[in-house]
């Protein structure tokens, strides 16, 4: 039984892990943070297969927390898809370092390594592993130099960009 114990929390601590070589932003704001933004890029997952259209809106919680309501639309069958979750800090209030939660007691690692800080209009998200990676936006579509920085430093940091998606908006 101990060992399960131990197992299991150190699954949970790897869940929240930062992939190496990406550094959580520092000064972060999360009322700047807050409201509505698209998915430009993703790493293909099943959690998000076959989506397009997609967004997420952040809004705080009463237990201070952050409540994320996911959705997009599914090219499958046309039906727009939701999912809802919640998020805390890991750490301290100005790292950009979430665990966040759509299942339950399992939290995921939300890792912001780089946010456009005067406007806050792009945010580069990775997981717990180079196999999670977003590039956010504050509007549906981005410039060419924004989505070249956004591959150059993911591939610098060793993400593998040869499934990157680029979602229809």
């Amino acid at each position: 039984m101990r060992y399960v114990l131990i197992l299991g929390c150190l699954m949970i601590t790897s869940c929240l892990s930062v992939p190496d070589g990406v550094v959580p932003v520092k000064n972060f704001e999360l009322d700047r943070y807050l409201g509505r933004w698209y998915e430009i890029a993703r790493l293909d997952h099943s959690f998000e297969r076959d989506l397009e259209a997609v967004s997420a809106n952040y809004s705080l919680k009463d237990d201070g927390g952050i409540k994320v309501i996911n959705s997009g639309i599914n090219t499958e069958t046309g039906l727009q898809e939701q999912a809802e979750g919640r998020a805390y800090f890991v750490e301290d209030s100005i790292l950009g370092h979430f665990k966040v939660s759509f299942f339950g007691p399992f939290f995921g690692s939300y890792v912001i390594f780089e946010l456009d800080q005067q406007d806050y209009q792009y945010a580069f998200v990775a997981g717990n592993t180079t196999n999670y990676l977003w590039l956010l936006a504050r509007t549906p579509e981005v410039s060419d130099d924004l989505m070249n920085h956004f591959r150059s430093s993911a591939e610098e940091l060793g993400f593998n960009l040869e499934d990157l998606i680029l979602v229809k908006h």
